[in-house]
């Protein structure tokens, strides 16, 4: 089969590999769409996988192709989303219910090879099955969905909350949809990219700026997340913050971005800064909000690219063109 590979840091080609096969409790799933996000850039400068080559690719959905001798859930023509998460289910915090965290932590498509290709292997346990009304080229969009219902779960949901999202990436816009419907009292998106704003307003935000400072909010907003990954919209985020209020970092930073806290500041005006790690118990719940229309797929998705352009995607995500990048095998 034809697939991407992560050969060293800052290499990527298609190239011919073998076919995957089941194991006893997997299937085979035939590629329909796989999206790019900020992992995958991480992968190619040669963090997070632990050893390459490997093909790439933890958002894919599509049609099973093969079952394992075991399999009796799904069946040879399933349309079935993949949650890439491998839990090992035997650490301290698998065992207390937070798989995302586990000490052996791996992902199909990060330490396993993913779905940047024609076929891909997933546990059956990974997949859910999607109903016939649901384009499996577009349900590459429930995994990145996944993670923000995580992170809404992180936030514990806040009626009337004043909602400040840095980012109107695909991250930043899953999140904007879902504060819409979490309840929040308004929400405004930061980016310097003026195209992605657009988008933010098109999907119905209260403001859209460049900068915090355009905005009318002196006391700061009551949840603050994070979409970007970049230490200086961080480092800015974090002074945003209303008393009482809460930041989020929902965003993949680079290992070695640092942001300053001001101790005091968050003793005296009772401030949380929290985190949100990939999918938690999230991923089925994702699917359904995502067949029962949360997100408009011709929004999100900018690019449908084949798989033999696979480099030319990831250019293209690192210069920040379009909104979720898939591509097509």
């Amino acid at each position: 089969m034809r697939a991407a590979i992560v050969e060293a840091p800052g290499k990527v080609s298609v190239t011919t590999v073998e076919d995957p096969a089941p194991g006893r409790r997997d299937v085979i799933v035939k590629v329909a769409s796989c999206g790019l996000c900020g992992t995958d850039l991480h992968i190619l400068q040669g963090e997070f996988a632990p050893t390459l080559p490997i093909v790439p690719g933890h958002e894919f959905a599509g049609e099973i192709v093969a079952v394992g001798a075991d399999v009796t859930e799904l069946a040879l023509g399933d349309k079935v989303a993949v949650d890439p998460s491998l839990h090992c289910h035997e650490c301290r915090y698998c065992r207390s219910g937070r798989g995302n965290l586990c000490d052996n932590w791996a992902a199909i498509g990060v330490t396993v090879p993913g779905g940047a290709a024609e076929f891909a292997r997933a546990p059956v346990a990974n997949c859910v099955k999607l109903p016939e009304h649901v384009d499996v080229r577009d349900a590459a969009l429930i995994e990145p969905l996944s993670c923000a219902v995580r992170g809404y779960d992180v936030l514990k949901g806040n009626l009337g909350a004043e909602v400040l999202i840095y980012g109107s990436g695909t991250m930043g816009l899953m999140m904007l949809e879902l504060a819409k419907r979490t309840g929040a009292a308004s929400v405004d998106v930061l980016d310097v990219n003026p195209q992605r704003l657009r988008t933010a307003t098109l999907l119905g935000c209260t403001g859209a700026a460049a900068r915090a400072e355009e905005l009318d909010r002196p006391g700061g907003w009551d949840v603050v997340v994070d979409a970007t990954g970049n230490a200086a919209a961080i480092q800015d985020g974090l002074g945003r913050v209303a008393k009482g209020g809460t930041f989020l970092q929902f965003g993949v930073a680079d290992y070695a971005a640092t942001a300053v806290i001001e101790p005091y500041r968050i003793y005296n005006q009772e401030i949380t800064i929290t985190g949100s790690m990939a999918v938690l118990h999230s991923y089925e719940r994702a699917a359904a909000l995502f067949a029962g229309g949360v997100l408009d797929p011709a929004v999100f998705i900018s690019d449908r690219l084949p798989l033999e352009r696979y480099a030319q995607a990831i250019d293209q995500f690192k210069a920040g063109i379009g909104r979720k990048i898939v591509v097509q095998p």
